[in-house]
């Protein structure tokens, strides 16, 4: 049975995209280039992706039209900086016109400077491994401030933990580690980036400025919690740490995971699953937060992405309802959640296929036509109410944790 408990005044509600995921034609990164490569991974290029360069506008006004108040969004960094020292003030334009459009339409934006792409040319000359690589995000942050004025929101860099918890890393032996994953180079390298970041965008008087972490709600097997806190550390912990004195941080929640004395535990055969095969669990959100503000100390949260990639969008609603309840029972807990950014406002680009359906509209890949699926409607129902959704806790969580730790 669903019940509901007022949401703190003044709540955001409201959803999320990436330029690199929706735009299309983002020729300009290094993405772009791995995409096309003769051995990418990719099951498809982005191409086209939603066309939301040119139909931004009415994305923002089937977001509004819904009842949501919120909208996050990233600049393209490849696009204001096409190459090294070289401003386009017209793709400038281009992002103060998203802007101008979100307040028209009575909607916080919420600008994320980079998510996950570089421009080709930072690609080239060695990504976040550049020597001088936080120089020139300083650089591209102040460029950034010219179309900024009115902005209270702003995401320096989105789940810097994904960027370094990659197989393709590379290997760092500074701090005494040598294996595939995580790097604490660059993870030192992309939190001194983030706050340099952070400098500049405070400089501006108004800016609330942080970053976005991706959380994995780390679980151990009994008798592991060291090898579960072991491996959170650089994949998660490391980065929530460098949050502690920014205004804000961002929490992306998915997921859980279980640590056993060798990394992940796979869960049970029979265990729903979402289209990216993670396990079917709202209770991350919740836990998420907890974890969060236990790391950083209490710095304020936005849930910056939440949300199932699914074809169903019935479970798609029961998913959100189970992570909003848990939302509810953090603040409940003494959690300072300033809004909730459903991902994603579209279905989109999910770096590599188009398969992962996570949006609250649908996107004809021919047409791009939009059409809004029912949650849309009803989470901008939630939003119009400012509630939060309550529902009992799932026997199926403990008992998906019981069947991985003891298969």
């Amino acid at each position: 049975m669903t019940s509901a408990t007022p949401a703190p005044q003044g709540f955001l509600w409201g959803a999320a995209t990436a330029g690199h995921q929706t735009e299309g034609g983002n020729t300009n990164t290094g993405h772009w280039m791995l995409e096309h490569a003769p051995d990418t991974w990719a099951k498809e290029p982005s191409g086209d992706a939603c066309d939301s360069y040119h139909r931004y506008g009415e994305d923002i006004a089937l977001l509004a039209k819904a009842g949501l108040n919120a909208y996050r969004f990233s600049l393209e960094w490849s696009r204001i900086e096409p190459a090294r020292g070289e401003v386009s003030r017209a793709q400038l334009d281009h992002y103060r016109r998203m802007i101008d459009s979100c307040r028209s339409s009575g909607v916080e934006p919420i600008v994320t400077l980079q998510h996950f792409t570089v421009p080709l040319w930072q690609h080239q000359e060695g990504g976040w491994y550049a020597a001088d690589v936080v120089d020139r995000f300083r650089f591209f942050t102040e460029t950034a401030t010219r179309i900024l004025d009115d902005v209270n929101w702003v995401v320096t860099i989105n789940e810097p933990n994904m960027m370094v918890n990659q197989t393709e890393a590379r290997i760092d032996t500074e701090v005494g580690v040598n294996f595939p994953g995580p790097s604490p180079h660059a993870a030192q390298v992309i939190a001194e980036a983030h706050h340099a970041s952070v400098e500049v965008l405070r400089g501006l008087g108004h800016v609330q400025a942080g970053w976005t972490v991706a959380n994995q709600v780390y679980q151990a097997v009994p008798g592991h919690e060291k090898e579960r806190d072991e491996w959170g550390y650089w994949r998660e912990d490391f980065f929530l740490e460098q949050s502690r004195d920014d205004d804000f941080v961002g929490v992306q929640s998915y997921l859980r995971t279980i640590i056993g004395p060798d990394g992940p535990v796979p869960f049970a055969d029979g265990v729903e699953r979402t289209l990216t095969g993670w396990e079917y669990y709202p209770e991350a959100l919740g836990q998420a937060l907890r974890h969060t503000r236990d790391v950083t100390g209490g710095v304020p949260m936005l849930v910056t992405e939440n949300g199932m990639a699914t074809a169903d969008d019935t479970r798609r609603i029961a998913y959100t309802t189970g992570a909003l309840s848990g939302l509810g029972e953090a603040i409940d807990d003494g959690c300072d959640v300033r809004g909730y950014l459903h991902w994603s406002l579209l279905d989109n680009y999910e770096w590599g296929s188009y398969e992962p359906t996570f949006g609250l509209i649908a996107v004809d890949r021919e047409t791009f036509v939009r059409t809004p699926k029912p949650s849309l409607a009803w989470l901008g129902d939630l939003a119009g109410r400012n509630e939060l959704p309550r529902v009992p806790e799932r026997p199926e969580a403990a008992a998906n944790f019981a069947a991985a730790v003891t298969s």
